[in-house]
């Protein structure tokens, strides 16, 4: 597959960095030769220095040929004309990330594809919308539906009063399990787990369940005792901040600081009355107790910086606060934002990456999703007559190491998968696999 990556910002690197690894044809062009120069000799990739919007520069690089083209520069417009330049010289598929909401309404999507545009991605808004899904439930590190929310993942860290530490789990349950482990973060390491693995103190497990039995996966973890979420306090104005605060449900409360004068100003326009905007320093813990912190269940530092998200959740879990999301956009920080045991972690690019990653798949995938923590990847494919996977139950697939079934959606009821179950075309399932097996996957669903 030749796929041409337009600008070599944080999203375009991270997503080029990814799909080196898969032996794709890989070109990355950007005109500012700086950015690109590090990046050639460690990864299977070509970089050109050319515009992304120069007709001879896109024509140097074959675009025309390209059977992705993804426009992932800072500037929106710019990726928009990228793509539909791209697509006038032949590209067959284009992706441009944009920053404005109003193009993603679905009546404006046949407009981008007449334009030459096939898909948009907003990262700013995919973050926001990860944040909320973290916050709607304290005990929960990473929580993501399915088909609705038909069958769920819940990603819980395993404290002291779990009930399932340190037990086979080939032990925990016969073939009327409600969930499923599908993997277990322990330290640097991930685990697709077997039924004799254990799960041991300050795990991060990964659970598929239904939406009916998560009250039960939150007393297995035991996490009875955390509050509910009803109080936001969100550091930093930025795009996220505005994205997130429309988001999160009406029950709760938002307050957003950040020390910008003029952006608070901005803020009190964009947001309506239900959210509070306070002009003052993040880092003032004075500030923050003085607005109300100890009485807040979810604190959320979305600066700029990622040294200041992470330090500030520190502080938050140490005034109380039980939940804390921090937006860490330096790669090399997540293990360290993860051992300090800081909460939930967002990180923009994966998110846009995971999304990207997606349409570059040939079987009939509609999510995938990158585990920031663990480095696992999560896809849902809905399941074609005749395919492989349907030729005998899971337990003889023969399905390669380091990957899991978490589970199906079978006529719009979540099932949690076992050994004798067999999948039907029609199905939705939900498949779990270490970094970069996704591809060794796909054949099964082909």
């Amino acid at each position: 597959m030749k796929i041409i990556i337009a600008g070599a910002g944080a999203v375009g690197t991270h997503l080029a960095k990814l799909l080196s690894r898969e032996k794709q044809d890989i070109i990355l062009i950007d005109d500012n030769e700086e950015r690109m120069s590090t990046l050639s000799s460690n990864f299977d990739l070509m970089t050109v220095n050319a515009s992304p919007t120069s007709i001879k520069g896109l024509k140097e690089v074959g675009a025309g040929e390209a059977d992705l083209f993804i426009a992932v520069t800072p500037d929106e417009s710019r990726n928009i004309t990228a793509c539909m330049l791209a697509t006038n010289l032949g590209a067959v598929k284009t992706v441009g990330r944009i920053d404005n909401y109003e193009y993603l309404l679905p009546k404006n999507k046949e407009f981008f594809q007449k334009l030459g545009v096939d898909s948009l991605i907003y990262p700013e808004m995919l973050a926001a919308k990860e944040i909320v899904s973290s916050i709607r439930m304290s005990w929960v590190r990473q929580w993501w539906e399915f088909c609705g929310g038909a069958l769920i993942l819940i990603g819980a860290k395993m404290r002291e009063k779990a009930e399932i530490l340190n037990i086979p789990l080939h032990q925990l349950g016969g073939p009327e399990l409600p969930y499923h482990v599908v993997a277990i973060k322990r330290g640097n390491e991930t685990l697709i787990p077997r039924g004799d693995d254990v799960v041991k103190l300050h795990d991060i497990v990964y659970f598929t369940t239904t939406r009916k039995f998560v009250p039960y996966i939150r007393k297995i973890a035991g996490k009875e005792d955390y509050a509910d979420v009803r109080n936001v306090m969100i550091m930093g104005g930025s795009r996220i901040a505005v994205r997130t605060a429309q988001y999160v449900p009406d029950y709760m409360q938002v307050k957003i600081v950040d020390n910008d004068l003029n952006r608070c100003n901005r803020l009190t326009e964009l947001l309506d009355d239900k959210t509070m905007i306070i002009n003052g320093d993040g880092r003032d813990m004075d500030l923050l107790i003085e607005e109300g912190l100890k009485n807040t269940e979810a604190f959320v530092a979305l600066t700029g910086n990622s040294e200041t998200n992470i330090l500030a959740c520190l502080a938050a879990k140490r005034m109380g606060v039980r939940k804390t999301v921090a937006e860490v956009e330096n790669i090399d920080y997540i293990g360290m934002a993860e051992s300090l045991d800081i909460g939930t972690v967002i990180n923009k690019k994966m998110i846009a990456a995971s999304h990207i990653y997606q349409m570059m798949l040939d079987a009939d995938v509609s999510n995938v999703k990158c585990l920031t923590f663990a480095n696992a990847d999560v896809a849902e494919f809905t399941v074609k007559a005749g395919s492989k996977i349907t030729k005998h139950p899971v337990k003889d697939l023969g399905l390669p190491k380091g990957t899991t079934i978490g589970g199906l959606i079978r006529n719009g009821e979540g099932v949690v998968v076992m050994g004798n179950t067999q999948i039907q075309p029609g199905d939705h399932v939900v498949v779990f696999c270490l970094n970069m097996m996704i591809k060794k996957i796909e054949k099964y669903f082909n």
